[in-house]
């Protein structure tokens, strides 16, 4: 299985090979690298896709505290693994946390970002209670099929059947979830520092997202020195690309063609 040892960390990977430009692509909390199946298989044909497990979820473990800076030194020294220079980071959620850390951390290596219903900022304070006791029941008691399944309404909505995601997370040791949870809610705002990242970005943002309002990703288009787009996705909530990844897939190989 393809693992690399970086970081003093044990990543899972995947990599479709191939000569094509790289794609790298990070997923959000509680998810793993299956959440960018739709767009692997619409694009492998012409860009090199990577997807990875992120510390803490998959097949990835956490075993210590860590932040969203860490993880994006994971992703740098994952693109040294495989012998990757540049590539166009693309991130949902959490996976644009890090992908914009790293564009700050190596703007040399950072061809391009693509920014999925993420944000550069923190979690709302009247949204903290209801985390910190979803976190507590879950460590506690596990992820019962209540809890998981608004969980997985507010990741997936609509979209994809949560069946096998809450199969992976009843599957998981139910402490596993701490290091990950304290990274996101105790991540740094960096949105004063948005103007210092001068890749090319495109926004991708589902208009029915209860997880991170569309105002975040406004003040991405905004802020980032060279931001393409906002692409708004109907209907979509917090996972637009799995849900809706008809009306995502055609506007991010149209931003690859160009900038990948």
């Amino acid at each position: 299985m393809p693992f690399a040892v970086v970081n003093g960390q044990h990543l899972y990977f995947e990599d479709t090979g191939g000569d094509g430009p790289p794609v790298v692509f990070s997923h959000g909390f509680l998810m793993d690298h299956e959440m960018f199946e739709p767009q692997v298989q619409a694009l492998r044909g012409e860009f090199r896709c990577i997807t990875w497990d992120e510390r803490g979820f998959g097949q990835s473990p956490a075993t210590a505290p860590f932040t969203y800076w860490d993880s994006a030194e994971d992703c740098l020294a994952l693109l040294s693994h495989l012998g990757i220079e540049r590539a166009v980071l693309a991130g949902m959620s959490q996976g644009g946390f890090l992908s914009l850390r790293a564009a700050l951390l190596a703007p040399q290596r950072v061809k391009a970002l693509v920014l999925m219903d993420t944000q550069a900022g923190v979690e709302p304070e009247e949204a903290r209670p209801l985390y910190q006791a979803m976190h507590d029941q879950w460590v506690r008691e596990g992820p019962g099929d209540e809890l998981a399944a608004a969980v997985a309404s507010l990741i997936l909505g609509a979209g994809p059947d949560p069946a096998p995601w809450i199969a992976k997370w009843k599957a998981a040791p139910k402490e596993s979830l701490t290091f990950p949870f304290n990274c996101l809610m105790d991540r740094d705002d960096i949105t004063d520092r948005l103007g210092e990242i001068g890749a090319p970005a495109i926004v991708f943002h589902g208009d029915a997202d209860a997880a991170i309002s569309m105002d975040s990703a406004e003040t991405l288009q905004a802020g980032l020195a060279d931001c393409v787009g906002l692409v708004r996705v109907a209907g979509a909530g917090h996972a637009a690309n799995m849900s809706h990844p008809e009306a995502v897939n055609g506007p991010l190989r149209e931003f690859l063609d160009v900038y990948a």
